[in-house]
């Protein structure tokens, strides 16, 4: 209840940064730090502060997707780690649902390949975590980046004279306008 408390307050005070009318709205700029501690603090809330709304269903999705496949390969993991002790102390008394099914040696390869799959879930829910605050900051930063129909490259020939070497240059002149 506590926990819920907290983040209700902390979602309700951050809600705020959000709610800023057309008026303020021409003078705000997007700070790339801010993107990048929102994202940080909840995974999506920088792309929320960056007003990209369709990203936050594909983080959580993702996040969504890792956490049942970790469940998952946790599950099957411990199932076949204590079936896998449990036939490796020869114990007398030991009935795995598995005798006769796998042999000792086949339970150690599925009890390793589960381990690696959660290792490899645990890695890659770390990369969507960390992807999704560069993604936050990188779209902060290119929210100030203009990308009007006016900008170009005009290529023209050019002669160029330096008196102080008195020699002159004939070449191509490239001009980037902005």
């Amino acid at each position: 209840m506590k926990k819920s408390l907290i983040l209700m307050l902390i979602f309700l005070s951050l809600s705020s940064l959000f709610s800023q009318n057309q008026k303020e709205d021409k003078y705000f700029t997007h700070s790339p730090l801010k993107a990048s501690l929102f994202s940080t603090v909840l995974p999506g809330l920088g792309q929320a502060y960056n007003k990209k709304y369709w990203k936050i269903p594909v983080i959580y999705g993702s996040i969504g997707i890792l956490g049942y496949l970790f469940y998952e390969n946790k599950k099957n993991y411990i199932l076949y780690r204590d079936v896998y002790l449990g036939r490796i102390s020869d114990d007398p008394n030991n009935t795995d649902q598995f005798i006769g099914i796998y042999t000792t040696d086949n339970l150690k390869i599925i009890k390793d390949y589960y381990r690696k799959n959660l290792e490899l879930n645990i890695i890659m829910a770390l990369a969507v975590y960390v992807l999704s605050i560069i993604d936050a900051s990188v779209d902060a930063h290119l929210m100030e980046f203009d990308v009007s129909d006016d900008l170009s490259i005009n290529l023209s020939p050019a002669i160029q004279h330096f008196p102080a070497y008195d020699k002159t240059y004939k070449g191509l002149s490239l001009t980037l306008k902005f």
